[in-house]
């Protein structure tokens, strides 16, 4: 059973939620404890690493994409106290974000011959741009990213990333725990489990929503004497489809 999500998105970065409709969210789906995780972005309402709202604790985290040598892969910290580093990485992200928003607007419309209910922005991604564009064309959601925004699109704009080793070493000062997100979303599994070398955990449980073979993921926690999380990385409403129990929990937070 699923006590802890310890991998969901607010309307900070690309959610639905907000830190006033979470508490409900989490006790809908029996989960006592979410961390925020935000893309590039702290969250500006939890000053502390941990907050309790509502009766449910709120882990305050961050999910960071960086760069290696092989491919772009995410970082989560958790337990997250601001430091001059983190505040002025998170800044620089966030500019870039504003322009590159800015350009994937300008291209969409451009190219359907609409405009879109939808404002470059502190946090803005690319699933912000799809709801707007199927608000007001035929496209589905999914379509727009297929078609359009998508990596390979004709209106997709690169961002900024940071280096693994500037991310991991950002987020180490200024974080509790660092580790490695959803390691089976990535074309090179292994490249990226042999990051953990480096970091204190790996995303164990993840609904990637398709047979995986986790011997790699396994071998690499007892390796590394890595700590396992999960989430259920929540853009919508929908919390706890995974997470961690109640025993992987207590050693998460012993660990924090």
């Amino acid at each position: 059973m699923v006590v802890a999500d310890l991998h969901v998105h607010t309307t900070n970065s690309d959610g639905t939620l907000t830190l006033s409709t979470l508490p409900d969210a989490a006790k809908r789906a029996d989960v006592d404890v979410v961390a925020v995780t935000d893309h590039d972005r702290t969250h500006p309402e939890l000053s502390t690493p941990v907050a309790h709202l509502d009766g449910i604790t709120v882990v305050h985290g961050i999910e960071l994409r960086v760069e290696t040598d092989t491919e772009r892969i995410d970082l989560l910290g958790y337990g997250v106290v601001r430091t001059d580093e983190l505040d002025a990485l998170v800044e620089s992200l966030q500019t870039n974000r504003i322009e590159r928003g800015r350009r994937i607007i300008e291209s969409v419309e451009e190219r359907l011959g609409v405009e879109l209910p939808v404002e470059p922005r502190e946090g803005l991604g690319r699933p912000h741009i799809a709801r707007a564009v199927a608000e007001v064309t035929d496209y589905e959601y999914t379509e727009v990213f297929d078609e359009l925004i998508g990596d390979d699109g004709p209106c997709y704009v690169a961002r900024d990333i940071p280096s693994f080793e500037r991310g991991r070493s950002v987020l180490e000062d200024a974080c509790g725990i660092v580790g490695l997100a959803h390691p089976y979303r990535y074309d090179d599994t292994e490249a990226a489990l042999e990051r953990c070398s480096e970091l204190d955990a790996v995303e164990r449980f993840y609904p990637y929503g398709r047979e995986v073979d986790t011997r790699p993921l396994d071998r690499a926690i007892e390796n590394y004497d890595l700590l396992a999380t999960g989430g259920s990385d929540a853009h919508e409403e929908t919390l706890g489809k995974a997470g961690l129990d109640r025993e992987d929990y207590r050693r998460f937070r012993t660990a924090l």
